[in-house]
């Protein structure tokens, strides 16, 4: 599912944010990201979905070179991707139900079909009586439900979240993490970056460390640094 090679990315004037990567996740794989804040999550993520370009190496994702892709390539990679932020980013101008069916919508899915698959998730996500309210009335658990909810709605064959639990209490941080558990054993492949040792401990999946933007662990290789 996912291939990086000798994957760096370095920012102006000369910051290294990422070193000389090497990964590889399967189909299906659930996986952490882990490392302390400025280890070089988020960029790699922002990388998987070009919203960052990598400056030397490769990327392979679902069997395609990303490093290649023209602006259409990229806007066909990111509508097989489903992308979960910490802020949340919904349009508070719009009701839950509007959020998410605006996704389906922007990828040419009919108006009546992207609302009735947005209705659909809401109501799997226990916001049947929510779906039409707008974001600032919700809870901070409410909100991240209809982000989870808008990155599945185009059916992806690849879920990142950046930090998804990062703004939410202990119990809905465990909620958040059931449910993105939830939409891996439906066959999808999940990439999680977290900086939460606690999330390490409680959900015994494999974790791939990084530290100042080097890949310094990855608990399918035990004892092979820098490998994956």
């Amino acid at each position: 599912m996912i291939r990086l090679f000798h994957v760096s990315k370095i920012f102006p004037p000369n910051y290294p944010a990422l070193v000389d990567i090497h990964l590889q996740v399967e189909k299906g794989e659930f996986v952490f990201l882990s490392g302390p804040s400025g280890a070089g999550k988020t960029t790699l993520l922002n990388l998987l979905f070009r919203d960052e370009e990598a400056t030397e190496g490769q990327i392979i994702v679902n069997g395609r070179n990303i490093t290649r892709l023209n602006g259409a390539g990229v806007a066909e990679l990111r509508q097989e991707l489903g992308l979960v932020f910490q802020e949340f980013r919904l349009l508070p101008s719009l009701t839950a139900l509007e959020n998410v069916a605006l996704a389906a919508e922007v990828v040419g899915t009919p108006r009546r079909e992207s609302r009735r698959k947005a209705f659909t998730l809401l109501r799997e996500l226990g916001l049947k009586d929510r779906h039409d309210c707008k974001p600032p009335v919700l809870s901070g658990g409410e909100q991240q439900r209809v982000a989870i909810a808008r990155a599945l709605v185009n059916d992806p064959i690849l879920v990142l979240a950046d930090e998804p639990t990062g703004n939410l209490d202990a119990e809905m941080a465990e909620e958040t993490m059931r449910l993105l558990l939830r939409i891996h054993e439906q066959g999808t492949t999940v990439l999680i970056a977290t900086h939460d040792t606690g999330l390490l401990e409680r959900f015994s999946h494999r974790v791939v460390h990084l530290q100042r933007g080097r890949l310094t662990g990855d608990s399918k290789h035990p004892g092979e640094e820098g490998s994956a």
